[in-house]
């Protein structure tokens, strides 16, 4: 018997046990890093709304500072309350 035919049938033998179990393994795989890719995109999504808000309180503020200035009006500055 020639050396060859103990691994090709021992190949023959295993190679749909390995799909059996490499399939399953593989669609997990897969599952698990689109929802990955599900959760950073909803992270991005909730961090360049976080930057927009921020954005837009810089702006209006930039905004009320220029008004202030050009009625000659001043704005009272907010102070932190102190800690006793």
């Amino acid at each position: 018997m020639p050396s060859f035919v103990s691994p090709y049938l021992l190949g023959l033998v295993t190679a749909p046990l390995a799909g059996a179990v490499i399939k399953p393994l593989l669609r997990g795989t897969v599952k698990l890093t689109v929802g990955i890719g599900l959760q950073v995109k909803k992270l991005a999504a909730e961090a360049r709304e976080e930057f927009q808000d921020l954005t837009a309180e810089a702006n209006a503020e930039i905004a009320t500072a220029e008004t202030a200035a050009r009625s000659n009006v001043t704005v009272p500055k907010v102070t932190p309350p102190k800690r006793v």
